[in-house]
């Protein structure tokens, strides 16, 4: 056999050259757009649909930058979304908005909460619309989730397929002070990555916190609960909060808590813990401080397992933090795409970002912007199915 095939190494390096040809060969991403109706204040919407070319697709709509659907293969071949969200405009604009659930959606100007809505910058206080009382949270009552944003450009490289959605926040926005531009661009990789990279800029002293709100089940989208699925967070410690979700400003340890996932662990094995901090949030609705340095690579922050379809997801990013959520609030009022109502543990929300109410504790990473400076981070959601 080996005078038919060569050595060992040869044979095997041929089938991994030619198993590698292949893939690329195969790999042709692609991008295309198209409307999607129009917000209920009459403002076009469309949406952009990236592929791979090795059997994975993202939709994104420009109403809220918000992810509308990622399929993705499992075990046996078979794709499925894995977010959950709608099929209409309406879902996202009337429907789930009245809960306040960000569908997806890019959240903007402050992710998470603010206490009290209030927050200084160069010492002055500013306030924004107080939404989950007593505190501001995502950004105001019409935050970047409730915004059109508008297409900059598409394209395919040899990385994948792209689209960059851009959206300009006045001086005054929500409260906040200063005109923000912000770019998000959106890449469906070959490598079989979604990477979020977000660029702001700012021209006067401002806070910013960003992340995307995707609701995520790697079983399908309406197939019910998340528990069986397996997590794995890179952190050490988390940030504790108060029973209205503020942090204390402490840094605690995850070790000896229900909130320990430094070894892959089953979701439900202690979703129902009576934990402190579990029974204030209703589950698992923490900042976890992110192992390793941020706003340089991104690093591993995260990875989720479903022993039922075979996909895995891996969270990369160089944000500070990361807020993982059960999806407490899903209370079967909304049904997605498969026609199936979404209730609460339905999917799990894995939002990188700086830390809630950064502002209001000087000791945490700094969510100040200035003139000069440029926000600059990026968090990647890696599928397999193997």
């Amino acid at each position: 056999m080996s005078r038919f095939f060569g050595s060992k190494g040869t044979f095997l390096a041929t089938v991994a050259a030619l198993a590698l040809s292949a893939g690329v060969a195969q790999a042709h991403p692609t991008v295309a757009n198209q409307p999607w109706g129009s917000t209920p204040d009459g403002k076009p919407v469309r949406i952009v649909t990236l592929k791979n070319g090795l059997g994975t697709t993202a939709r994104i709509i420009t109403y809220g930058g918000i992810i509308q659907s990622v399929e993705t293969p499992d075990r046996e071949g078979h794709v499925q979304d894995v977010v959950l969200g709608f099929d209409n405009l309406k879902g996202y604009t009337v429907d789930s908005a009245k809960g306040g659930l960000f569908f997806g959606a890019i959240i903007g100007r402050y992710a998470n909460r603010l206490a009290g809505g209030s927050f200084p910058v160069d010492g002055k206080i500013y306030h924004t619309d107080v939404t989950a009382p007593p505190n501001a949270l995502h950004g105001g009552k019409k935050g970047f989730d409730k915004n059109v944003w508008t297409i900059e450009k598409t394209g395919t490289n040899d990385n994948g397929a792209y689209v960059t959605l851009k959206l300009v926040s006045p001086d005054g926005d929500q409260g906040f002070p200063g005109k923000l531009t912000t770019h998000v661009t959106y890449t469906l990789g070959t490598d079989n990555a979604l990477s979020l990279h977000y660029v702001a800029t700012t021209d006067a002293p401002t806070v910013l916190n960003l992340t995307n709100h995707s609701y995520w089940n790697l079983n399908g989208e309406g197939s019910g609960s998340i528990e069986p699925e397996i997590l794995q967070i890179n952190a050490d410690g988390f940030t504790p909060t108060d029973a209205t979700s503020i942090p204390t400003g402490q840094i605690a340890p995850v070790a000896g808590t229900p909130l320990d996932f430094s070894k892959p662990t089953v979701i439900g094995d202690r979703l129902r813990s009576n934990d402190q901090q579990m029974m204030y949030a209703r589950g698992y609705d923490m900042n976890w401080v992110v192992n390793g340095p941020s706003g340089q690579a991104p690093r591993l922050a995260g990875k989720v397992y479903d022993p039922r379809s075979g996909r895995s997801m891996e969270i990369l990013t160089n944000q500070p933090g990361l807020q993982v959520y059960t999806s407490n609030s899903l209370d079967g009022g909304y049904a997605g795409v498969s026609g199936h109502a979404y209730r609460q543990g339905d999917a799990i929300a894995f939002e990188a970002e700086h830390y809630p109410d950064s502002p209001n504790h000087p000791s945490f990473p700094t969510t100040e912007l200035k003139p000069g400076q440029t926000f600059d981070y990026t968090t990647i959601f890696k599928f397999s199915n193997k």
